[in-house]
Order: C-alpha cells, then sequence, then structure tokens
C-alpha cells in the first residue's frame, strides 16, 4: 500500500511538472511573439497611428489651431481642381484594377497549369525583375520607352499617329500610361503571389476534376480560381489602397513635360500643391482623409463581399 501510495505521488508530481513545463513553454512563445512584432508595431505607431490622427487635427482645424468642423473639407470640395483630381484617379483605378486582376490570374493558371515548372520558374523571375525597381527608377524607364525618336518601340508609336511625346502624355491617355507603368512594376510580385495560392490547391482535387471532363480553363475557372479567392481579395485591396495613393508617375511625367501636365492631376498631387505650394497644410491633411476614407470603405466592401477573414468551413 505503502508502495501504491508513493507511486501514485510520483506520478502526480511528474504530471505537476509537466504542465508547468508546456504553462512555462506557452508563455516564453507568447513573449517571443509579442517581441516579434513589437518592432512593427512602433513603426506602425510612428509612421502610421500618429500621423493620421494629426491629420485629422489639421483637418478639423484652421492655421490657428482652431476648430473649424467639417470647414476645411468644404473648402477643398469646393477647390475647381478637387472633382478632376479625384474623377482622373477614379478612372485610373477601375482600368487599373480590371488589369491587375484578370491578366495577373490568367498568367498565374497558364505557368502553374500549361507550362513546365523549369520554365515557369524562369519566366516568374523574368515577371518580378520590374518590381525591382524603385518608382522613381521604372518612371524614368517608360519616358525614355514613351518618347516616339528614342523609344524601341518608337515604330509601334508612330504607327499609332504618336510622332511626339507631348502626343503620347496627352490628358486623356495618362490613365492608361499610369496603368501600364504600375502593371509593369507591380504585376510581377503578385503572379508570383498568385501561383504559390495555386500550389496549395490538392493535386487529387484537379485530378478528380480531369477525370470528371473538366478541361484546363474551365478547372481554372470553377475550380483553381474559387480557391484562390481570398488571395485575389487580398491583391486587390492592396492595389486599391496604394492605386488612390498615385503620386509620383504623374509627378515625373509633370516635370518631364516641362509644365504641360495639369499638376493636380491625381489627389495627392493636389494635397502637394496645397501644402508646399500654398502652404495650406489643413486643406491638404483633408484631401488625405478623404483618400483614407475612400480606401476604408473600398477594403470593407471587398472584405466582407470577398469572406477574406472567414474560416473555410464557416
Amino acid at each position: 500500500m505503502t508502495e501504491l501510495k508513493s507511486g501514485g505521488r510520483d506520478t502526480s508530481l511528474a504530471a505537476t511538472k509537466s504542465v508547468r513545463r508546456r504553462d512555462s513553454s506557452r508563455r516564453r512563445a507568447g513573449l517571443a511573439g509579442y517581441a516579434f512584432v513589437s518592432g512593427y508595431v512602433v513603426f506602425l505607431a510612428a509612421f502610421g497611428i500618429f500621423p493620421t490622427l494629426y491629420a485629422f487635427y489639421l483637418a478639423l482645424t484652421n492655421d490657428h489651431g482652431q476648430f473649424v468642423g467639417l470647414g476645411q473639407f468644404a473648402k477643398v470640395i469646393q477647390d475647381f481642381r478637387f472633382a478632376p483630381a479625384f474623377a482622373n484617379i477614379l478612372i485610373y483605378l477601375v482600368m487599373w484594377l480590371v488589369v491587375l486582376v484578370v491578366l495577373t490570374v490568367v498568367v498565374a493558371v497558364i505557368l502553374r497549369s500549361r507550362i513546365k515548372p523549369g520554365l515557369s520558374a524562369v519566366f516568374r523571375f523574368l515577371f518580378y525583375i520590374p518590381g525591382a525597381l524603385a518608382g522613381v527608377a521604372s518612371v524614368l524607364v517608360w519616358l525614355f520607352m514613351l518618347a516616339p525618336g528614342l523609344s524601341p518601340v518608337g515604330g509601334l508609336l508612330n504607327a499609332m499617329g504618336f510622332t511626339q511625346f507631348a502626343q503620347v502624355i496627352a490628358p486623356g491617355n495618362l490613365p492608361v500610361i499610369f496603368v501600364l507603368i504600375a502593371f509593369w512594376t507591380g504585376a510581377g510580385g503578385w503572379i508570383v503571389v498568385m501561383y504559390g495560392a495555386l500550389n496549395n490547391i490538392p493535386d487529387e482535387i484537379l485530378e478528380a476534376a480531369r477525370m470528371d471532363g473538366a478541361g484546363p480553363w474551365k478547372s481554372a475557372w470553377h475550380i483553381q480560381i474559387p480557391m484562390i479567392r481570398k488571395w485575389i481579395a487580398y491583391m486587390t485591396i492592396l492595389a486599391f489602397a496604394a492605386g488612390t495613393q498615385l503620386f509620383v508617375e504623374p509627378q515625373r511625367l509633370q516635370s518631364a513635360s516641362l509644365g504641360r501636365l495639369d499638376p493636380t492631376w491625381s489627389p495627392n498631387q493636389l494635397a502637394y500643391v496645397l501644402a508646399f505650394q500654398f502652404g495650406d497644410f489643413n486643406g491638404a491633411a483633408a484631401v488625405s482623409i478623404f483618400l483614407l476614407l475612400i480606401g476604408l470603405v473600398g477594403a470593407g466592401i471587398l472584405v466582407t463581399r470577398s469572406g477574406l477573414f472567414k474560416v473555410d468551413g464557416e
């Protein structure tokens, strides 16, 4: 009996030590997690949260720090440059998102399903190379590409009726030009992401579809694309947010054209002009808040419609 009791105490003590070790391990893992994200949180607060709060403060006050409510928002809405700037960015966003989503997904499906892995890796690397260029560098490359007398595709530009740089960058052509630049620099990375998402689809599912008579395109439309819809929604949200912030491309083209282009073509350019040419930081903050609200509303619609944060099976 004494031995049984002793054995029971030893078992209980071992179990208690095991539980304590597990709890200690969990606490260390939790602390490691907090330490891992702490750097991001610091930078998010310094360059995201605090500047946003300061922008709200500026947008709700005048240059003397007096509270004016929605006065700054009303003022910038009545500015004759406000509506054209937001109309330009709306046209650009529609074109950019359609081109990005359609072509990125189609190219990723082709690379995953119709091209040998080795050759597919080469293509993915080539697509990704332009993304390594900084925004300003990519614009400079496109300035060269859009000059009919210098461009390697000058013959194509001439065939389209463009013989001078000023004709190419006419206001009506700017959304198309900015979409080309954005796709050239940003689509490669997203093709790699979509390819990785497609790789997560079990081969058994695709094999079952083939046995049921589904061809490559039918399988892509009914199986592969629906199974990566959350990744597509994620890409669309980030592309939408980045698209509303368009600044470098129109600003560089405006400089290269020696002032032929509207310096307030995009809302970010309008905010820049208000702040640094007219000293109206409060009005510039109001424009930035408009952009923030548009981005939040657009992201909210995409998240709710796509079920981005829903757990599979719910």
